[in-house]
């Protein structure tokens, strides 16, 4: 069902882990209200599904490689959006990691590859795209962080160090957008635990038994009762992606489920 209040109709989005989980609900979601999507993701086989659900439904859509620590591969990306649609206005930076350790058995290794796709893909997809919007008439980015880049959490200082970052460069972001007046809005969504492939992938070492065990203290942790679903995420960024949210820059939308508020 489309949502009246957020149509983002006429405008062109890029959506980075586009493939699955949170990205390809909301790719699937600025389609229905009205956008041309490119879906861009690692990985092309849940891409090109993507693409072919939205075309189904009768949205436009195409799919593009986009390994987000590529500055060439953002150039191409971006250049996609605008030879297919004509434009860029809308930007989800959702492609992300994480991997849980102790500090003391978090690899170098590790934590740089969280780094490289949480920090460094966020940065180069508002370094590369920013130009564009503004080039475009105007629009908005949205930074996927996570209510671990405003709390501390056990075994997650790489992906807590990560999206921590992902919020602050939102915020400069955003206020260096305004000064230059590019019309370029800069805002951050932070979840709590969503069900999303990456959560039931970090399930998968564990028997059946211990996933019911995690997946329920994973419910308990939110007051309201359940966790997340992709679309609880998808709604707020069509949100921040349309008209609706024009005098909101640099803000942190968190949608936890009430965890922050405890």
């Amino acid at each position: 069902m489309t949502n009246n209040n957020y149509d983002v109709s006429g405008k062109v989005a890029l959506v980075t882990g586009g493939a699955s989980g949170i990205g390809a609900e909301t790719a699937r979601l600025l389609a229905r209200n009205g956008a041309a999507v490119v879906v861009a993701d690692i990985n092309g086989g849940g891409g090109g599904e993507v693409v072919a659900a939205i075309e189904a439904a009768g949205g436009r859509a195409v799919f593009a490689a986009l390994d987000v620590t590529s500055e060439t591969a953002w150039d191409a990306a971006v250049g996609l959006a605008v030879e297919r649609f004509g434009g860029l206005h809308i930007v989800l930076n959702g492609a992300g990691i994480e991997i849980t350790a102790k500090i003391s058995d978090t690899s170098l290794e590790n934590f740089h590859k969280i780094m490289a796709v949480n920090v460094d893909g966020v940065f180069l997809g508002i370094k590369h795209t920013m130009p564009a919007i503004r080039d475009s008439g105007g629009g908005s980015i949205i930074n996927i962080s996570s209510i671990a880049g405003i709390r501390g959490y056990t075994r997650q200082i790489a992906y807590a160090g990560s999206k921590g970052a992902v919020r602050l460069m939102t915020k400069a972001a955003a206020a260096e957008a305004a000064y230059y007046g590019f019309n370029v809005r800069v805002n951050s969504v932070h979840p709590g635990a969503i069900d999303t492939p990456m959560v039931q992938g970090m399930m998968a070492h564990h028997d059946d038994d211990k996933q019911k065990v995690v997946m329920e203290k994973m419910r308990q942790m939110h007051p309201l009762g359940r966790m997340g679903q992709p679309i609880d995420i998808a709604n707020a960024i069509l949100f921040l992606a349309s008209d609706a949210s024009s005098f909101m820059t640099g803000s942190e939308v968190v949608v936890d489920g009430g965890i922050t508020a405890t």
